[in-house]
């Protein structure tokens, strides 16, 4: 048995270094292969089944996977010049949204209506078909986290669903609510300009 590390690898190097070691085996055994992504899974799992290998994936721990190919009695080796490819493509990149709240209110005018609006917006949000990656509350806006806001079952739903929710810890002094934050987690003015300027698009109300 031989057994690859392909782990921090990019495609095609987890495939390169297994066809490789299936040289290197020359003849039948078995040949395992350490990656760190489903995508790579993918790729050597498509290249076992079009070579007609024996072939079993398993989950290791977080970001690690074990790929085992067997090589049977005459069984095709690659050929030293073949040329590699991605099977399996990743994915576009998705869209990295941050969400900034600065009210309890959205819009000038009615405070009533204000309120009402804000709260749909929140709810609104939840409902895209992206969601954003994060979501900042500061000045008024840190209510809106807080115990007694109408927004908070949305916002529990979307942090559920992996939406990173901070709320400015100054702001949370400033109006006495430190203690009545319900969801998410007290941040930074530092990592609020982070967030905002590593985001592909601003949200905001």
């Amino acid at each position: 048995m031989i057994q690859v590390n392909a782990i921090g690898d990019a495609c095609p190097i987890p495939v390169v270094k297994t066809k490789n070691a299936i040289r290197e085996l020359a003849g039948p055994g078995i040949v395992e292969t350490l990656v760190d992504n489903e995508i790579a899974v993918q790729n050597l799992t498509k290249m076992a089944n079009q070579k007609g290998y024996g072939v079993k994936s398993e989950k290791l721990g977080e970001n690690q996977y074990k790929v085992a190919m067997t090589i049977g009695e005459g069984a095709e080796i690659p050929e030293e010049n073949e040329e590699e490819a991605c099977l399996v493509q990743p994915g576009p990149r998705k869209k990295k949204i941050v969400a900034v709240i600065s009210s309890s209110e959205m819009g000038g005018g009615s405070e009533e209506l204000g309120k009402a609006l804000m709260k749909g917006f929140i709810y609104a949000l939840g409902q895209q078909d992206v969601l954003p990656e994060t979501i900042l509350f500061y000045n008024g806006g840190a209510a809106m986290s807080c115990e007694g806001s109408p927004a908070l079952e949305d916002l529990k739903s979307m942090e559920a669903q992996g939406v990173e929710i901070l709320t400015c810890g100054t702001c949370l002094d400033f109006y006495h609510l430190k203690e009545k934050l319900q969801v998410g987690e007290v941040t930074n003015m530092y990592v609020i300009v982070e967030k905002m300027t590593g985001a592909d698009l601003i949200v905001k109300p």
